[in-house]
C-alpha cells in the first residue's frame, strides 16, 4: 500500500500500544543484562510477544530471539533487528526507573531499540492484511563487543536470506523525532586490544631490582595518544584509546603486571591496518626499554556500516512520508562510532537510522554511553511505526 495510506493507519495503531513499548521499556531498563546470555530480558521479551502467537525460535547459544510475522500477499522478506544488551556502567541518570542491578546500565539505549521493536510486532500483526512479504524481527544479544551478531549468523540467521535488512538507533543528541542516515560507509570499524605488561615486582624501596611496569604502561599511553596526531593520515583517518589500565595491589609495592585495553576505530582497511602496526610497534618499543615482557591480543567488535544507497533512500523517503521531510536529515560524513549490524549489511542490503531522542528542553543531553544518558519516551511511538513501515512500504 502506498505510504500515505499506512502513515494514517500506523498513527492510531502506534498511540494505542505506547504504554506497552513504554513498560517494556522501563522493564529492561530496571534489569538490565551484558553480553550474549540474556536469560531475564529474553524473558520478558518474549512475554511481551506472546499474546501475539508468532513463530518464534530462540538461540541455542545466546539469548537471540527471532520472530516472523508472514503478510496477507507474496513480496519481499525484511529483516529488522533490535538490540537487547546494556553496558557495564554505574547508571547515574537520576531516573525513577533506573538501573537496579550495580555496573549495568542501558546507556546505549537497547531497551528502547527492544522495545520499540516489540511494539513493531503488535502493530504488523493487527495490520498482517496489509503486509505484502514477511517481516523477520531479530531481537540480538552481545551487541556492545560480545559478537551478538556473528554468533546469530553462525546460527543460521541468514540462512534464507532476507531481501533488505533495517536497524534504528536512538541518540540522545538527535532532536526528539528526528531521523537521520546516509547512504555507503555510516560508522566504522572497532577492534579491541588488550596490552599486558610483564616484569619483576618487588619492595618499592629497591627499585633498582624491579621492573617499571607501571612506569611502562603510562609511557605507552601517552605515547599512543599522542602518536596518533602526527600518525593518522586525514584521508584514512583512524583513531586509538587506551581505556583502562590495571596494575599494582599496594602503594609500598612494585607492580610485576599491567594490563591495558583499548580499541581501534577506522573508516577504511588502510587506516585500520596503519592503527595496528602503529600499536604494535610501539608496544615493542615501550616494553624492550623498560626491560618488560609483552603480550597483545586483538579481537574484533564490528566491520564498518555501510548501507546499501538503494535501500537507504528507500527508509529515508518512508521516513520523511512518516514524520515530514524536515524532520528527516542525510548526514554528511560517517561517524567513529560502530555496530555489528555492519555484520548483516555486509550480506543483505539495508540500512542503520538514528532516531532522535533527546529530552526536551536539554541543551547539553549525555551521550550515549554516559552514566547519566537519557532519551525522550515520547519518541519511540515514531520508532515503532518506522520499523512497521520499513517492512509494510512499497
Amino acid at each position: 500500500m502506498s505510504i500515505d495510506e499506512l502513515q494514517v493507519k500506523l498513527t492510531g495503531a502506534v498511540a494505542d500500544i505506547h504504554p506497552l513499548v513504554v513498560g517494556l521499556r522501563r522493564t529492561l531498563h530496571r534489569d538490565p543484562e551484558l553480553g550474549l546470555h540474556l536469560p531475564r530480558t529474553q524473558a520478558a521479551v518474549l512475554r511481551s510477544l506472546a499474546p501475539l502467537d508468532l513463530p518464534t525460535i530462540t538461540g541455542r547459544t545466546c539469548s537471540s530471539i527471532v520472530v516472523r510475522v508472514d503478510g496477507a500477499r507474496p513480496g519481499p522478506t525484511t529483516l529488522l533487528r533490535a538490540d537487547m544488551d546494556a553496558l557495564p556502567i554505574d547508571e547515574r541518570s537520576g531516573e525513577s526507573f533506573a538501573s537496579a542491578v550495580p555496573g549495568a546500565m542501558h546507556a546505549c539505549g537497547h531497551d528502547a531499540h527492544t522495545a520499540m521493536l516489540a511494539g513493531a510486532a503488535h502493530v504488523l500483526v493487527r495490520y498482517r492484511e496489509l503486509l505484502a512479504g514477511t517481516a523477520i524481527l531479530v531481537f540480538q544479544p552481545g551487541e556492545e563487543g560480545h559478537g551478538g551478531c556473528l554468533a546469530m549468523i553462525e546460527e543460521g540467521l541468514l540462512d534464507d536470506a532476507p531481501d533488505r535488512a533495517f536497524a534504528l538507533h536512538q541518540s540522545p543528541t538527535l532532536t526528539s523525532g528526528h531521523v537521520a542516515s546516509r547512504p555507503g560507509r555510516l560508522l566504522a570499524s572497532s577492534d579491541g586490544f588488550t596490552l599486558t605488561l610483564g616484569g619483576r615486582g618487588g619492595h618499592a624501596s629497591r627499585p633498582h631490582e624491579t621492573d617499571d611496569v607501571l612506569g611502562a604502561a603510562t609511557a605507552l599511553v601517552q605515547t599512543l595518544h599522542a602518536r596518533v596526531t602526527r600518525a593518522a593520515d586525514p584521508a584514512h583517518p583512524w583513531q586509538i584509546a587506551v581505556n583502562t589500565l590495571h596494575a599494582g595491589t599496594a602503594s609500598n609495592v612494585v607492580a610485576e603486571r599491567a594490563v591495558l585495553t583499548g580499541g581501534v576505530r577506522a573508516l577504511d582497511a588502510t587506516g585500520r591496518e596503519r592503527a595496528q602496526a602503529l600499536i604494535r610497534r610501539v608496544a615493542a618499543g615501550i616494553a624492550e626499554v623498560h626491560g618488560c615482557t609483552l603480550d597483545l591480543t586483538w579481537s574484533e567488535a564490528a566491520p564498518p556500516t555501510d548501507n546499501d544507497p538503494g535501500q537507504t533512500v528507500y527508509a529515508l523517503r518512508t521516513a520523511s512520508a512518516l514524520f515530514g521531510a524536515d524532520r528527516v536529515h542525510t548526514l554528511e560524513r560517517p561517524a567513529f562510532a560502530a555496530e555489528d549490524f555492519g555484520h548483516i549489511l555486509a550480506k543483505v542490503p539495508g540500512a542503520l537510522l538514528q532516531l532522535g531522542t533527546r529530552p526536551p528542553g536539554v541543551d547539553a543531553p549525555a551521550p550515549n554511553h554516559s552514566p547519566l544518558m537519557r532519551l525522550d519516551e515520547s519518541a519511540l511511538t515514531g520508532g515503532v511505526a518506522l520499523y512497521a513501515a520499513l517492512a509494510m512500504a512499497s
